[in-house]
């Protein structure tokens, strides 16, 4: 391992937050496939698991902050490690829940809520790793590989958990899910280390490389967290906060109700929902990456306002327009690619606010990145028990077109973002990676 990370230590860390990324998004997924065998055992209407569904998204939106602070202040390493056992409990937990009580729905719920809270660190505490370990013009590429992950995760979710349940069911999965995630975290914990200088595999060169393509902050600004009224009173935060929010609510739709609808909307089997469910989920692997490079390349040719902001404009707006495309096919199989192209050009935008908050906050991107996820995945908490109302209300096509509304709103609030703007007292960038 050591010879394989010569030199290129910091990516042997990204390549694991990426599969911590991608276990995170199964555990999340899981239930989702899981669903309507959950449904029948604990008699469940679709309103009912979409409260399942939000209130998981609820405690993961709520300490999104809190445990971007906490990675701030003690460091990802720790963080990372302890929430992988936070999983495994309540997931494990999950397996054993009872579903013949009259308490069930109310322990399904307080179950889901904790797993929430515990996944609820994966990023921003990802995105102090970033802020600490990759230069700035790598950080596209490298925060589009940790949500390569979140495909990856939610793309294996169907066909993984399908061949669970027919095998095992669904409480079988769950143990797997938790096995998983622990093997992770420890291999993480082991790896890992909170600052380049800490790791034994840093070469000079390496060290070299990262140290000059940092930003530089003033003296005594890496030691002291951002006060909540800088980070709070921030056009950059409010403005990239509300585009998420789009983002994650239209993302949602596709982590909890995507797989039921195929199959109970659309009239796909088992196997050709886990098919056709995959779609969205392979090209958000595909395209998060592809989106961060893409945008690394802009940013260094044309600057920050085009490589981080114009890629957003744009590519959430197309994500839209497939969206609202999806609606109108009529061919099941069709309507799923056309969506899964929602997704992907979703997913080419999500480099952007991640790298914008880890350039403009520095030592603190834990928490200013912890802020914006937190607001976005607001989104993810209505669009659960949002969308199956508007679809038994107005049509399920009125659900899709309501998320590509959002997501022309989190286009177009972009152009109103300053990625030079720095949270940070007069940084200066140094000379090697001024753009």
């Amino acid at each position: 391992m050591t010879n394989l990370a010569h030199g290129r230590t910091r990516w042997v860390l990204i390549a694991w937050l990426f599969v911590l990324s991608a276990l995170g998004y199964l555990n999340r997924v899981n239930m989702s496939v899981a669903g309507s065998s959950i449904m029948q055992e604990f008699h469940l209407n679709q309103i009912q698991l979409g409260w399942v569904f939000s209130v998981f998204t609820l405690g993961y939106a709520l300490f999104q902050a809190p445990t971007g602070r906490l990675a701030d202040r003690f460091g990802p390493r720790k963080i990372l490690g302890l929430a992988t056992i936070w999983w495994a409990v309540f997931i494990g937990l999950t397996a054993m829940a009872p579903s013949g009580i009259a308490a069930s729905l109310v322990i399904l719920l307080a179950l889901r809520f904790a797993l929430g809270m515990g996944v609820a660190s994966i990023y921003p505490a990802a995105n102090r790793m970033v802020a600490g370990w990759i230069p700035s013009a790598e950080r596209g590429l490298a925060s589009g590989w940790i949500f390569a992950g979140v495909g990856v995760g939610a793309g294996v979710a169907p066909p993984l958990i399908s061949y669970l349940l027919l095998h095992g069911g669904w409480r079988w999965a769950m143990w797997v899910c938790a096995a998983m995630g622990l093997v992770a975290g420890l291999v993480w914990y082991l790896v890992a280390r909170d600052l380049p200088e800490q790791h034994a595999w840093m070469t000079p060169q390496e060290a070299g490389h990262i140290r000059t393509g940092l930003p530089r902050v003033p003296a005594g600004a890496s030691a002291a967290a951002l006060p909540w009224k800088t980070i709070l009173g921030s056009k950059e935060v409010l403005l990239t906060s509300l585009s998420y929010f789009s983002f994650c609510y239209s993302a949602n739709i596709f982590f909890t109700w995507f797989f039921i609808y195929l199959s109970t909307v659309r009239h796909l089997d088992l196997k050709s929902s886990a098919i056709f469910g995959m779609l969205p989920f392979l090209l958000m692997a595909t395209c998060s990456p592809l989106g961060g490079g893409i945008s690394d390349y802009l940013t260094k040719h044309y600057g920050r306002r085009i490589g981080r902001c114009g890629i957003a404009v744009v590519c959430i707006g197309f994500s839209a327009l497939f969206i609202a495309l999806g609606t109108l096919v009529a061919d099941a199989r069709l309507a799923s690619i056309v969506l899964a192209l929602g997704a992907g050009f979703l997913y080419l935008s999500q480099s952007s606010f991640w790298s914008v908050t880890a350039d403009i906050a520095g030592p603190s991107a834990g928490t200013v990145s912890g802020v914006m996820n937190m607001i976005g995945q607001f989104g993810g908490v209505v669009a659960p028990s949002l969308t199956p109302l508007l679809a038994a209300q107005f049509g399920w096509s009125a659900a899709f077109l309501v998320a590509a509304g959002l997501g022309v709103m989190g286009s177009l609030v972009w152009l109103g973002v300053n990625p030079e703007r720095t949270l940070l007292r007069a940084p200066v960038m140094a000379s090697a990676e001024r753009i």
